[in-house]
């Protein structure tokens, strides 16, 4: 996956590993990392000023995960703290490309990168679910 072509550094959000998040074997079952990635783009959108709850109330519309792309590059153990980030890599008028990582922040040394992901987001209406434009507001402020 090639990095995001924002200028902006990535938000961050720290995510703990609990037992429920782990397998059989002790680490993160692979698609947890789907909730974790979801988890740091909602808490972007909060830092940014748009709860989805009341973004949802106010605009009467709605992101919804339309394709995702993840590389998993190495597992995640119980009671590991891990840095999730979510940045923008395109934006268009009822679309973004949101790039995100896992991290495993490795003290005296470089945090070593756990998983990639690129995550399609649609706007829709939310009672129809039809496609609609992403409000100004927050095309700008992701921006």
């Amino acid at each position: 996956m090639s990095p995001p072509q924002e200028t902006h550094p990535p938000f961050q959000h720290p995510i703990r590993i609990y037992w429920e998040d782990t397998d059989a074997g002790g680490i993160v079952f692979y698609a947890n990392y789907l909730k974790f990635f979801e988890r740091a783009r909602t808490e972007w959108l909060r830092e940014l000023g748009f709860g989805q709850q009341l973004l949802r109330e106010e605009t009467r519309g709605m992101f919804v995960v339309s394709e995702t792309t993840v590389k998993y590059l190495a597992p995640a153990r119980l009671d590991d703290t891990l840095t999730v980030t979510a940045q923008l890599q395109e934006a268009g008028r009822a679309s973004l490309t949101i790039a995100q990582r896992a991290y495993l922040p490795t003290p005296g040394q470089a945090d070593r990168l756990l998983a990639e992901a690129t995550i399609r987001l649609g706007w829709v209406d939310s009672t129809t679910l039809k496609p609609g434009r992403i409000p100004a507001p927050v095309l700008k402020a992701m921006k």
